[in-house]
This record gives C-alpha cells, sequence and structure tokens, in this order.
C-alpha cells in the first residue's frame, strides 16, 4: 500500500514538473532550435548557418501568443539591420567612424520600426553583416536563415500546442488567499488579547510583505493571459481573463486594506499600551469577524478560479453565506464599539477606522460587486476594441443593420 502511495506522490511530481514553465520552454527551445539548423544547412548557402537557431531560440516562447510576437519584431528587426548593413557597406564600408555611425542609424531604425526589446538586435545584425566581406551573399543568407529560425519557431508552438497556464494561475491565487487568510486569523487573534506594540508592527511589516506575493501572482496571471489569446483550444478566453484578472485585483484591495487594518492596530497599541487593545466581548467580537473574512477570502478566489475546480455554485453560495455570517457579526462588533466609545471615547478615532477598513473589505468581497466590476470590464474592453480598429467597427455596425433592415423588409413581405 505504501509502495502504491510513493508511486502516485512520484507520479504527480513528475506531471508537475512536465508543466513547470522552466521544463516546457527548455524543450520546446531546444527542439526548434535543432530542426532550425537542420532545415538551414539545406537551404542556407552558409557552411555553418546559426543565425536560423539562434532566432529559433529567441522566438519560441511559452505561449502562443508570445511566440507569433516575438517571431514578428524578431524577423523586422533581423531584416531592418540587414538593410542598413548593405546601405553603409556601398557607401563608406567599415572604419571605426563608420561603425559608430552604423550603430546610431541601426538604433535609430530599431525603434522606427517598433521592434520594441529587439532594437539591439537591428544593430547586432547590421555589424555582423558589415564585418564580412562578401556583404551581399551573408546579407541574404541571414535574412533566410532568419526566416527558417522564425518559421521553425512558430511551427512548433502550432504542433508542440503550449500549455494553457489558467490552471498555474489559478494556484497563485488561491495561494495568496490562503496567505491574506493565515495574516488576518493571526491578527485577529492578537487583537483579542495583550498585545505589544512590537508584535502589532511586525503584523504589519508581514501584510507589507504581501506586496511581493502580488507581483508573483500578478507574473503567473500575465502568463495565464497571453495563453489564453490566440488559443484555438479555449472557448471565452477573454471572459477567462477578465475573471482571472478583477479576481486578482480584489485580492489585492483587500492586501491594502488588510495593511492599513494592521496600521490601525499598531496606533492603538501605542496608544492603549500596557492595555489590552480592546475589552475581552469586543476583542472576541473582532476576532471572530476577522475569522469568518478570512474564509470569505479563499472561497472568494476559489470562486474566482471556478473554471479550474468546476464548482461555482457551490463556491458562490460559501462566499455568501460567509460573507452574511461576517456581516453579522460586524453590526454586532458596531454595537459594542458604540457602547465602549460612549463610556470612553479617547480613541474613538482608531476604532471607526477598524470598523470602515473591514466594511470595505465586506464590500469587496460581495458577489454584487463583483458582477457589476465584470460588467465594466467587458464594457470597457468593448470600447477600447473600438476605437482601436473605427473603421472596421463601422463596417460591422453597418453589415449588422444592413442585415436588420433585410429581415424587417422580408417580414413585411411575408405578411
Amino acid at each position: 500500500m505504501l509502495d502504491v502511495r510513493e508511486g502516485s506522490v512520484s507520479l504527480e511530481r513528475l506531471m508537475r514538473r512536465r508543466r513547470d514553465p522552466v521544463v516546457v520552454q527548455t524543450l520546446r527551445s531546444a527542439v526548434a532550435a535543432t530542426l532550425a539548423y537542420v532545415v538551414a544547412l539545406r537551404l542556407s548557402p552558409e557552411a555553418a548557418p546559426l543565425t536560423a537557431p539562434l532566432t529559433a531560440l529567441l522566438v519560441v516562447q511559452v505561449t502562443l501568443y508570445a511566440t507569433l510576437t516575438n517571431g514578428i519584431r524578431r524577423v523586422n528587426a533581423v531584416v531592418a539591420g540587414v538593410f542598413v548593413a548593405i546601405a553603409f557597406s556601398l557607401l563608406v564600408g567599415l572604419t571605426w567612424w563608420s561603425l559608430a555611425l552604423l550603430i546610431v542609424a541601426a538604433l535609430a531604425v530599431g525603434h522606427l520600426v517598433r521592434v520594441d526589446e529587439y532594437v539591439p538586435e537591428v544593430a547586432i545584425s547590421a555589424m555582423l553583416v558589415l564585418g564580412v566581406t562578401t556583404v551581399g551573399d551573408t546579407a541574404w543568407a541571414r535574412v533566410v536563415e532568419t526566416l527558417i529560425g522564425a518559421v521553425v519557431g512558430l511551427g512548433c508552438n502550432l504542433l508542440l500546442a503550449p500549455p494553457v497556464w489558467v490552471d498555474e494561475a489559478g494556484e497563485s491565487i488561491e495561494g495568496l488567499a490562503r496567505r491574506v487568510r493565515q495574516l488576518m486569523l493571526r491578527v485577529g487573534e492578537e487583537a483579542a488579547g495583550r498585545t505589544p506594540v512590537e508584535r502589532a508592527a511586525a503584523r504589519l511589516h508581514e501584510a507589507r510583505r504581501l506586496d511581493h506575493d502580488i507581483v508573483e501572482v500578478d507574473a503567473a496571471l500575465r502568463q495565464a493571459e497571453d495563453s489564453l489569446r490566440l488559443n484555438p483550444r479555449v472557448k471565452e478566453g477573454l471572459l477567462h481573463r477578465i475573471v482571472l484578472r478583477t479576481g486578482l485585483d480584489t485580492l489585492e484591495i483587500c492586501t491594502v486594506v488588510l495593511r492599513v487594518l494592521a496600521r490601525t492596530l499598531t496606533d492603538l497599541a501605542k496608544e492603549r499600551e500596557p492595555e489590552p487593545l480592546f475589552p475581552a466581548e469586543s476583542g472576541a467580537a473582532l476576532e471572530q469577524l476577522l475569522s469568518e473574512i478570512a474564509d470569505a477570502v479563499v472561497s472568494f478566489s476559489v470562486l474566482v478560479t471556478t473554471h479550474v475546480s468546476q464548482n461555482a455554485d457551490a463556491a458562490e453560495a460559501r462566499l455568501a453565506a460567509e460573507l452574511h455570517q461576517a456581516a453579522t457579526t460586524r453590526d454586532k462588533l458596531a454595537q459594542l464599539l458604540t457602547e465602549q466609545i460612549q463610556r470612553d471615547d479617547r480613541h474613538w478615532q482608531l476604532h471607526g477606522a477598524v470598523l470602515t477598513e473591514v466594511n470595505r473589505i465586506l464590500d469587496e468581497l460581495d458577489t454584487e460587486h463583483r458582477s457589476r466590476r465584470l460588467l465594466e470590464e467587458l464594457d470597457r474592453y468593448g470600447r477600447e476594441r473600438r476605437s482601436r480598429r473605427p473603421r472596421l467597427t463601422r463596417a460591422r455596425e453597418w453589415i449588422s443593420s444592413h442585415r436588420w433592415r433585410n429581415r424587417k423588409a422580408a417580414a413585411g413581405r411575408s405578411m
């Protein structure tokens, strides 16, 4: 029985390693570069056509969208560099001052043709071509090898279909939510008792460190968004991207509010030291409230990654129940703090800030608020697409109106 479990664990680790971005990128790049070199040996006049595997190595990316965009920019960069080198070879040849002018001109051309991060490649291609004797043959051989590498790189991504990185992005979002939950639980436990200023400040630093986690999750999400673009295997890719992106935005807002809450509790600890932050009943209510909000944060992350877990209805029902319970506890805490302020109003601003911050988190996690946000993002994307392609938008609108008039006319004739 133990051998079976160990075998299943090893198989699971192997599958995870197979989908690891580093492993996928290494294998795909090696295959593409090798194939490009084999093809270039037959088609290029050069004895060692290393430009082809180099191009394939730089073109092949983890996602199809990144491969297409990088392939186009790299081909443009190399071709632009070759033409610059041909022009300089015909006019001035290779000297120290012509090399300086060549680099300046190539970099300027790179910015003009908008190759982005491949601007230095324009200058590199120009220098390599200008530095040889038979400029014409080498220039065109370099163009041919670049095209071979780009085509082979694109073909490898079409034949060896890149994975969709939505699962990894969902795991990153859920991992962030669970880290937020753990911090909320610790803050609630300490707020219910006698909290030294040093401990409250330590929780504040932990909340600030969540910003680094958000950066890592954002990188995983950008990779997932690229894997959904131009991918024929994915339906409703735009909706998936918006759901994940708005979910991460909500969690980011929650982490910011949690950091502000930790700042408020730190200030309260300074004001009340050595006394407890709250009376026993209020502290217990705050601890319960933060525990319920922490559970709701995790349920929210499961809901936004529901296309992975296939538990949309259950996750939404669980989130709604947890938010309802948290709202009830919030009202109880508000009543207790109001009674406390009536007895002692020295720290009423900080007590009010605590309620304001937990209210903000509850509002961000609310399902109705999330639905409105999704609709707003879809509308914004539609407006941006129409503004980027006004002629295509007008043509679509004209075709739609023309079809509607034809249908109306046909309905009138049938009557």
